[in-house]
């Protein structure tokens, strides 16, 4: 296996930490060397937000047209590179070649579509009570956003975490996750190649001990005005703290523990699609994730019998030897984690429908139903390859089940009853809700994001553009103005 050289982009060029340290991260499968990365350190974050600084003036004041085709040529050149991603997030996330080619694709597509948005950062004017007086609002660029993006999708969480601020017309400083760094590092160089000038795009690499130190100067830092986060909520907790604490606004999305409701009139065939997809996609470890399956008790043994029987179909093995759908998960604690809910739901009465034994960190899917309210699989999220099966009788106790958790990021309604389906839908505390379709749902120009402890504020399209601006009002006085003295 080749090893990915990492160094950090600062400005315009690839560096070694200052105190050229590194680390490396290691191939979940095999345990072999995948990447070694520059080790940051808190003077190379400083350095880093100094040259998106010194890069702000000339960006913001680029026109929306340049801006748009730098950006367009970048999403060309990542979709050149997918072999190369697909390599470096299979050698480090142990990811199957779909779900890496599926990152570049939609990656590509924000950039697209953060693109066609350089245009549409605009104002209004509004009517005032001040004779001879216009008025009206602009949307200007706030300076430096720092984004800092997670492994599991690092290519779209990557993109995303920059590609609005872009558009806007700020510069980035993007901290890359510990265990991804030479993916999240190979976006920088894709950027670079694109055209975007000298420090509008800087990529910090570190490990994990000094990932605490180098958020906390990069957030204290005078130019970064916006922090955006993809992770988990107790880490998102603990960044809103540290924001607040400089009166910085800060764009979170974080934990989720989505219901998937199949309401008595479902297709059932479509919902065990839909489920199957939505819990073990890219072995689960995505935020929006089906962790939770809600079925009326009127279809639930015929519901329960055609998922199971569609799970164990799917193919699981090595990701780097085969097309498989069950591959690698990120490391030994998702292992232990899963297998942890799975024993502790059977302990207090579940009844678990489908177990494989995990080859250490390739791991088979996990379906365990007759799971309540009460138990910790019902509670906490597994972000790995398990799905709980809950039966319910009634439509209202199923919406208390779904809104019975502290999460509320993304949601799913299976029923032939479009009306009813969407009363259901609007009931449901969730950023997002897809009706007849599966809870893992992203496509560039939607509003992503969640309420409760999944975040708030919203990614994607024209919602974003109020996440990554400032809003100001600006009057201009025509006609001599009145004074009371």
């Amino acid at each position: 296996m080749t090893i990915t050289e990492a160094q950090l982009l600062i400005g315009d060029r690839d560096a070694a930490a200052a105190d050229a340290s590194t680390f490396v991260r290691e191939n979940p499968v095999s345990g072999e060397v995948a990447t070694r990365a520059a080790n940051a350190g808190v003077d190379d974050a400083i350095a880093a937000a100094e040259a998106a600084a010194e890069a702000f003036p000339a960006w913001s004041a680029l026109g929306p047209h340049e801006r748009r085709k730098k950006m367009l040529r970048a999403a060309d050149l990542l979709e050149v590179r997918t072999p190369d991603f697909i390599a470096v997030m299979m050698d480090e996330i142990g990811a199957t070649a779909p779900w890496a080619g599926f990152n570049v694709y939609l990656a590509a597509q924000m950039l697209r579509e953060a693109a066609s948005m350089t245009t549409q950062v605009s104002g209004e004017t509004i009517p005032s009570e001040i004779p001879g007086s216009l008025a009206f609002s602009i949307r200007q660029p706030v300076g430096v956003v720092l984004g800092i993006a997670p492994w599991n999708a690092p290519v779209i969480l990557g993109v995303r975490a920059i590609a609005m601020p872009l558009a806007c017309g700020n510069t980035v400083v993007l901290k890359a996750s510990e265990i991804c760094p030479g993916t999240h590092r190979l976006l920088g160089t894709v950027l670079r190649e694109a055209g975007l000038d000298h420090g509008v795009v800087n990529v910090l690499t570190h490990d994990a001990a000094r990932a605490s130190a180098i958020v906390e100067t990069l957030i204290a830092h005078r130019a970064v005005r916006r922090i955006n986060f993809t992770g988990s909520t107790r880490v998102g907790k603990i960044l809103a703290v540290t924001a607040a604490r400089h009166l910085k606004p800060i764009l979170l999305e974080l934990g989720g523990k989505a219901p998937l409701i199949i309401l008595d009139d479902a297709d059932i065939d479509a919902a065990v699609n839909a489920a199957a997809f939505g819990a073990f996609m890219n072995q689960g470890q995505i935020c929006m994730s089906t962790e939770r399956i809600l079925v009326d008790e009127k279809i639930a043994d015929v519901f329960a019998e055609k998922f199971v029987a569609k799970v164990r179909s799917l193919p699981c093995g090595d990701p780097r030897t085969g097309d498989v759908v069950f591959g690698a998960v990120v490391g030994m604690p998702t292992v232990e984690r899963v297998n942890a809910l799975a024993r502790n739901a059977v302990a207090c009465g579940a009844k678990i429908l489908l177990q494989g034994e995990a080859q250490g960190t390739i791991m088979a899917p996990v379906i365990v139903d007759h799971v309540t309210a009460e138990m910790q699989m019902f509670r906490e999220e597994s972000f790995g390859p398990s799905v709980s099966i809950t039966r319910f009788r009634t439509t209202e106790e199923a919406i208390r089940l779904a809104n019975d958790t502290e999460y509320g990021l993304s949601s799913a309604v299976f029923g032939r009853d479009i009306a009813r389906a969407v009363e259901v839908a609007k009931r449901i505390d969730s950023g997002m809700c897809h009706i007849n379709g599966p809870t893992v749902h992203d496509e560039a120009q939607m509003p992503f994001g969640g309420v409760k402890a999944s975040g708030y504020g919203r990614f994607g399209g024209r919602a974003a553009i109020n996440e990554f601006t400032e809003l100001r009002w600006i009057t201009i006085q025509t006609t001599p103005r009145h004074y009371p003295f």
